[in-house]
């Protein structure tokens, strides 16, 4: 069981690095989300088209997609910091509660330039409507309640 673990750990390490490549060498990649992390804004099966930006490139309130641990996460800049002569992205997923550990400069691999749901597109939004703003609150302290979000959400 370690052994595919550990398989498994492999290959979605090398997707990652291949997904930030491609964005580096092409300017864009596209990449199917799995997590619920930025619900409403974005549920599990939304296909991301992510371009390649810089940290100097990205604004606050823009979706930026960074690598981390083996795994590519998509989640919502809150603001931009200087540590030790270093520049940080500060970042946190719309449905969570806490900002992620600092972003460097060699983890981000781009910004969302646009959402496709079931085939059509969808504009990635800096500013979350109200209506947003109170479903992230509510989604933020119930998984229950992300649950039955997104079951409703896909009929």
């Amino acid at each position: 069981m370690a052994l595919k673990n550990h398989f498994a750990e492999a290959t979605r390490a090398l997707g990652c690095d291949l997904a930030a490549e491609v964005a580096d060498a092409f300017g864009r990649v596209r990449l199917r989300v799995s997590g619920t992390s930025m619900a409403p804004a974005i549920r599990p099966g939304d296909l991301l088209s992510v371009e390649a930006a810089k940290l100097e490139q990205v604004s606050p309130g823009e979706i930026v997609v960074f690598a981390r641990e083996g795994r590519l996460i998509a989640h919502r800049l809150v603001a931009k910091t200087e540590t030790t002569g270093e520049r940080y992205l500060v970042t946190r997923g719309d449905r969570t509660r806490r900002n992620d550990f600092l972003v460097s400069s060699a983890e981000l691999v781009g910004r969302v330039a646009s959402i496709e749901r079931g085939g059509s597109p969808i504009h990635a939004c800096t500013r979350l409507s109200l209506m947003q703003q109170v479903m992230c609150r509510l989604l933020r302290f119930s998984d229950r309640a992300t649950y039955l979000y997104l079951r409703l959400a896909a009929l």
